[in-house]
């Protein structure tokens, strides 16, 4: 049986919420791309990783749907567990899209990443906060790979945000690096992002071409 460990990433200060992570420490005990589609469509998670190498931080990332070269919350996930293993945090993560640079600041783990990299999300703003929690669904059914937002706090960069990815495999996102990183780097600003139920993103534009994202992770230990 194939041991995996389920993370939360882009937890709130306190350890509550945060989007589940499948987590596949070892890689080889299900090498099969296909076989890997299928563990993750049957665990159901926005994504689930499988470890590759934990020296050189190789992962692979799989949405319930599809094969990612890159996403945000499963690779902030994969450095707080790489981190834990290794006794030091590592400074970059092996992805199919590309090396991944990662650091920790006080307790919260960023990664830094590639726009071109991340899925081609669309970015819908609403009037407001209530009208953004107040949501069953995405807006219409075309708009199945959509981050809603509105500012919370303008001024303080604070924004409201859920994330409908039908077309992925999930419903909805509990919380969306990717599609986080992509907002911050339209806007121009860092922001602090209230998504979901209750999860908290920090996204940050980068250099050109990058954004970061940051966020704390919880354990909920291995899955029976």
């Amino acid at each position: 049986m194939v041991a995996v460990e389920v993370v939360r990433v882009f937890t709130d200060p306190d350890g509550r919420y945060g989007n589940p992570l499948g987590v596949v420490a070892d890689g080889a005990s299900i090498a099969a791309p296909a076989d890997r589609q299928a563990l993750a469509a049957r665990l159901g998670y926005s994504e689930t990783i499988f470890i590759d190498d934990f020296e050189q931080g190789s992962i692979q990332i799989f949405t319930p749907a599809v094969e990612l070269p890159f996403a945000g919350h499963p690779t902030v996930g994969a450095a707080w567990v790489l981190a834990r293993e290794l006794g030091r945090h590592p400074e970059c993560i092996l992805t199919a899209g590309g090396q991944i640079r990662t650091w920790s600041d006080g307790g919260v783990v960023w990664i830094r990443g590639p726009l071109a990299a991340t899925p081609p999300w669309w970015h819908e703003r609403l009037d407001t906060a209530g009208v953004v929690e107040a949501l069953s669904g995405p807006l219409s059914p075309e708009q199945d790979a959509t981050q809603v937002w509105a500012w919370q706090d303008e001024q303080a960069g604070v924004v409201r945000a859920r994330v409908f990815a039908a077309r992925y495999g999930v419903a909805e996102d509990e919380a969306c690096g990717s599609a986080s990183m992509r907002l911050a780097a339209a806007l121009g600003r860092r922001l602090t992002i209230h998504h979901g139920e209750g999860s908290v993103v920090f996204a940050d534009p980068g250099p050109p071409g990058t954004a970061d994202v940051g966020g704390w992770v919880s354990s909920d230990g291995p899955l029976h």
